[in-house]
């Protein structure tokens, strides 16, 4: 029997975030053998008026293709998966982790020619022209990252996947409006002291129609204008290995250093992601995390972005909603926790201090305070 809760979800997704409607036609993609939500999310597109069409993947197979798979190879596979997700008007991408190292022996360059070749052009269609949400599928290895027994986990994965994000949505709007506002942004905290301004580049709020689960506004700094230097307090996973204690230093916006825990290959494979591309060492995105139901990383971009009282400021492509001309194949949204149990921190918006140590302090945005959120 269905768990209810995969029912619930599936009808969110279909209805809520892609906003189904008769006759969509709805791209479903599944990386794994977890079949529960995947048949819930056909019976609900069906239930909406929707066509689905399925796509599987799977990891490890599709690491052994990458690792011989020529340029020719990886932009024919491009050509095809573009002309398919142009058919398209929604898609939901449901990721099934076993091993977040899965593709960690693969060459840096072998991976940077996938996101360049293959990765970048799929995505230039699917996010500006499809409405779209990607989630991932609760296994044992996330609950091992979590630190949680498996059935505890399960639970928390339903309290942040199923939580009333339409609530979300009306007490992100006093953000959203001061950061439209704002011109200079200062950050400041154990490990970083970055400035930056972000004047007429627009806030977007995520409010669980794109991501499930959800829980972050953004914009991105004026390409230019980064100065200071920040060490991520969190794990940063990219391309199949996990970088810890990420630093980077920024000068006019440009990162002209950047290191991190381990040895000379770790610090070799992190330089050649910020060398992928001129657009890989200018920043694409800055984001301020609210979900009230998320406190620790996982080591799961998907979740850690969202942790409340934390922010993401994210080396490489920008979004188009919140255009700042930055174009990269990459983009990698690394975290910075500001709760006191993480060092503390302040954030601060044309000289007014917004936040502090993880709880926002100003009357209009003390809605999107976790204890309001969750209590509402």
């Amino acid at each position: 029997m269905t768990d209810p809760r995969f029912v619930k979800l599936a009808e969110n997704l279909v209805n809520y975030c892609c906003a189904v409607q008769p006759g969509d036609r709805v791209l479903i993609e599944f990386n794994g053998y977890e079949r529960e939500l995947f048949a819930a999310i056909i019976d609900a597109t069906y239930k909406a008026g929707g066509m689905p069409f399925i796509s599987e993947h799977d990891t490890i197979l599709k690491k052994h293709w990458l690792a011989g798979a020529t340029d020719e190879a990886l932009e024919m596979q491009a050509e095809w998966e573009v002309a398919r997700m142009k058919e398209m008007d929604c898609f939901i991408g449901v990721r099934v982790t076993e091993n977040a190292y899965d593709q960690a022996d693969l060459a840096p360059e072998v991976m940077q020619r996938a996101n360049t070749l293959l990765s970048s052009p799929v995505m230039e269609i699917r996010v500006p022209d499809t409405r779209w949400v990607v989630l991932r599928y609760p296994t044992a290895a996330m609950a091992q990252a979590a630190k949680m027994p498996t059935d505890k986990f399960t639970d928390f994965y339903f309290d942040v996947c199923n939580f009333d994000y339409s609530r979300m949505s009306k007490a992100m709007d006093a953000l959203v409006q001061l950061l439209n506002r704002t011109d200079k942004i200062r950050i400041k905290g154990a490990g970083v002291d970055l400035s930056f301004s972000i004047k007429d580049i627009p806030a977007v709020p995520c409010d669980g129609r794109l991501n499930i689960p959800d829980g972050e506004v953004y914009t991105a700094p004026v390409k230019d204008s980064v100065n200071g230097y920040i060490t991520y307090n969190t794990p940063s996973p990219y391309q199949g290995k996990i970088y810890n204690a990420v630093h980077l230093e920024f000068e006019n916006g440009k990162i002209v250093k950047c290191s991190c825990d381990g040895d000379a290959m770790m610090q070799t494979a992190l330089q050649s992601i910020f060398d992928t591309d001129e657009g890989a060492r200018y920043v694409g995105e800055f984001a301020i995390g609210v979900n009230p139901y998320i406190s620790e990383p996982l080591g799961d971009t998907l979740f850690d972005e969202k942790i409340k009282g934390s922010f993401h400021f994210t080396p490489g492509r920008c979004y188009k909603d919140a255009y700042n001309g930055n174009a990269s194949a990459i983009h990698w949204d690394m975290v910075y926790i500001m709760r006191p149990e993480y060092g503390g921190g302040e954030i601060w918006a044309d000289d007014v201090l917004i936040s502090k140590d993880g709880l926002f302090v100003i009357d209009e945005l003390l809605p999107l305070n976790p204890e309001n959120l969750m209590n509402a």
